[in-house]
């Protein structure tokens, strides 16, 4: 009987030991994912999305460009849902970022808009689909498996060629000329509104959901960009650039 011990236990002392990584992912099928937007709400609606479907994980969240890289490169997820337009690091440089150093990972954008020209330059980069917020509940979940089983995610539907995506993009994009907007992003011509409607920094942040310092780094940015020194000067000058709608 001892003797016949002694044969199992090498075989079993000789197995390589697996790493904690390798062994939780071949017991866990599930899709990992992190969710990286600057609104709780967003989040909140997003997780609550994912737990009503079976074979989603959200493994970490983010609320600023920063913190989704850290959380990215730290976490590993299959696939990062990064909102667009972040706090402290935009959406397209955070994703820059974490596909130089973790190519590995899928990056989906959400967002509540966004140019012909944002999409062609977020695929150019890396990423593997575009989610707008207002087709979440819709578009989430087939987003996320088209994506997982190598497929991009553009215009609301799956799409396998991706050339022949950018392809049409940019067919579109020299069809219809952009709305020249002073390299604003969507967010800051967002708060341009707010100004012209003679919204205070605190309505704004209370808008958004944000701090008030960060409206008033939007604000500092935008004059920037525009050459302006005061929010009528920017006023007048988002009304006489068409920068915003005006109802009459």
């Amino acid at each position: 009987m001892g003797p016949m011990e002694n044969e199992e236990m090498p075989s079993d002392a000789n197995k390589p030991a697996a790493s904690p990584k390798t062994a939780i992912r071949s017991s866990d099928a599930s899709i990992r994912i992190v969710v990286a937007d600057d609104h709780p709400v967003v989040r909140f609606g997003v997780k609550n999305m994912l737990l009503s479907e079976p074979g989603f994980e959200v493994v970490g969240e983010a609320d600023d460009g920063d913190h989704a890289i850290t959380q990215t490169l730290e976490l590993e997820p299959d696939i990062l849902l990064l909102d667009l337009q972040m706090p402290r690091l935009p959406g397209l440089e955070a994703m820059r970022a974490i596909m130089a150093k973790s190519p590995r990972v899928k990056i989906i954008l959400l967002t509540s808009t966004i140019s012909t020209q944002q999409i062609i330059e977020a695929l150019q980069i890396g990423a593997r689909g575009i989610v707008l917020k207002d087709s979440v509940a819709s578009d989430l979940g087939e987003s996320l498996r088209s994506v997982m089983s190598g497929d991009y995610w553009i215009g609301g539907r799956r799409v396998a060629n991706l050339l022949t995506a950018l392809h049409e993009l940019m067919q579109k994009a020299a069809a219809v000329p952009e709305k020249k907007t002073y390299g604003l992003t969507p967010r800051e011509l967002e708060v341009v509104t707010c100004i012209v409607e003679g919204c205070s920094n605190k309505d704004i942040a209370k808008q958004f959901v944000i701090s008030e310092e960060t409206v008033k780094r939007h604000l500092s940015n935008i004059f920037d960009k525009t050459g302006v020194s005061t929010r009528l000067e920017l006023a007048l000058f988002a009304i006489s650039h068409k920068l915003v709608d005006i109802e009459v």
